[in-house]
């Protein structure tokens, strides 16, 4: 065989094209992608629009970025015109050469682009009904809008900056698809780019301003930042091969501490169990939201109600892309063999932290804190796990010293109960329910705590020799009367009370 023998085989434009539409993008990933060619256009400002008009619907995307020269916009509307391999600037978003002409076959039949620099315009454009009826006549790269759209560049105005626009929406408008549906397409469309670019968008002076039918986006920052109940650890560093990787975990706010709206738009489009995990990003766009990336130990972590609360900030350079295996689609990333450890052990902490957190509906005390004593002890033995009542909680151990007779009664009262929690039905209420039962006199009035808080007071003065400032020091210590320290404050002394009447 003679191996210096060659044949040129070019792909057939038709057939490939339609092959690349199959690559798995959604409208919401497709449109992030062309985002993305606009903020390493230099764009601050990006608006859509989406016209419904049945069959005729379309969509545009218009930025304000550096723009493209015909040279340029030629070169940008080539499959495979950049090589992955080669260095990019620092903010650049993209990487394949392929993202826009990919993503927008993967929703239209119609790709038009029409770009200005200097004040001059470019238009070209692909069809993919031209390149199926051309038969081989090889990729068709058309010049000029389609005469029957040329009226949707008249928004190109300005020196500088590019228009692309959607038409022949065939994997959208389908048969029977709505206006109402397009309507709600636009919504999920809103909810993902509001993830996706949250820190270009955020503060009084962001980055960037993208639009929806000239509507500005709120920017949704899945991570709470801002609110006095999220706990976060500090920074990590890690040199990689590739660059500096930043690790930050924070562990959202239980729902008793968030008011409903909050907590309904902190639970992000997908909901609070499905959010959680890593938040892979490069050059601060979001490629990956609510993943655990196949770590953990002894097998990969899934997804559990416990640890919904978990949300983990991952930055990687774009140099990195090889080394995670960033696809095309941008939406799946993979941790090198030298950073899973350590990013399993934080993710660890972050993970025991939320737990913490979501069994105690928000109630953790601080590291440096004096230790709450809790009602319920937690004993492992060879046989697995077994809950008790803790008889040395002030309210159980004064009634057991000063029971008497009663004490062997009571001691099997006690035991009756330890052996009947409800373990099943509390595990699938709170699966069910996607909270833990209400516990604490969560919701409670404040008298019938204070009732309560009362006869424990008492018990601890009368019975068990404390002075008040003692007993009162006891029970902010002490499960669940930790949560209501100024209902501790307001107890009255014995003595005082019989001095009162």
């Amino acid at each position: 065989m003679n191996l210096n023998r060659s044949r040129h085989a070019p792909p057939r434009a038709s057939a490939m094209i339609e092959s690349l539409r199959g690559l798995g993008y959604s409208a919401s990933t497709a449109l992030a992608d062309l985002i993305d060619n606009s903020i390493s256009a230099g764009a601050d400002q990006v608006d859509l629009v989406f016209q419904w008009k049945g069959a005729e619907s379309n969509i545009r995307v218009l930025d304000n970025g550096g723009g493209m020269t015909d040279a340029e916009l030629d070169k940008a509307m080539r499959l495979g015109e950049r090589d992955p391999r080669d260095l990019r600037g620092t903010g650049d978003l993209g990487r394949f050469g392929m993202g826009m002409k990919t993503a927008s076959f993967s929703q239209c039949r119609r790709l038009t682009v029409a770009s200005r620099k200097g004040g001059e315009t470019s238009c070209l454009r692909w069809d993919l009904d031209v390149l199926a009826r051309s038969g081989n006549d090889g990729w068709l790269l058309l010049e000029g809008p389609h005469e029957a759209s040329d009226h949707l560049l008249d928004v190109l105005e300005g020196p500088n900056g590019t228009l692309v626009v959607w038409e022949v929406l065939d994997r959208m408008v389908t048969p029977g698809f709505s206006e109402q549906d397009f309507l709600d397409l636009l919504d999920r469309i809103e909810a993902h780019l509001a993830m996706v670019f949250h820190r270009y968008l955020e503060g009084h002076h962001p980055k960037l301003i993208l639009k929806i039918n000239g509507r500005s986006l709120v920017p949704w920052d899945p991570f709470l930042a801002g609110h006095p109940a999220t706990s976060s650890s500090p920074v990590e560093r890690m040199q990689t091969a590739s660059g500096m990787v930043e690790v930050q975990w924070h562990v959202l706010p239980h729902k008793d501490k968030l008011d409903p709206g909050t907590h309904e738009s902190a639970g992000g489009k997908d909901g609070w169990t499905a959010q959680q995990g890593f938040y892979v990003y490069r050059n601060e766009r979001m490629l990956l939201a609510g993943s655990w990336l196949g770590l953990g130990s002894p097998r990969p972590w899934s997804k559990e109600e416990a640890f919904r609360l978990t949300r983990i900030r991952l930055d990687i350079p774009n140099s990195a892309d090889e080394e995670w295996k960033i696809d095309i689609r941008k939406s799946v990333a993979r941790p090198p063999v030298s950073v899973r450890n350590r990013l399993t052990r934080l993710a660890e902490d972050a993970r025991a932290h939320a737990r913490r957190v979501f069994a105690h509906r928000g109630h953790v005390s601080p590291g440096n804190a004096q230790a709450v004593a809790h009602a319920w002890r937690v004993d492992q033995g060879v046989s697995g796990v077994r809950y008790r009542i803790d008889e040395n909680h002030p309210a159980v151990q004064g009634v057991l010293e000063g029971a008497g007779a009663l004490l062997p009664a009571l001691k099997a009262m006690l035991r009756v109960i330890e052996e009947t929690v409800p373990v099943q039905r509390i595990w699938l209420d709170t699966a069910e329910a996607q909270e833990t039962p209400r516990t604490g006199f969560a919701g409670e009035p404040a008298a019938e705590v204070a009732a309560i808080l009362g006869a424990v007071f008492r018990n601890l003065v009368e019975r068990r020799g404390y002075s008040p400032s003692e007993a009162r020091a006891r029970l902010l210590h002490t499960e669940p009367f930790h949560d209501y320290p100024e209902l501790v404050a307001a107890l009255q002394d014995p003595e005082h009370e019989k001095d009162s009447q």
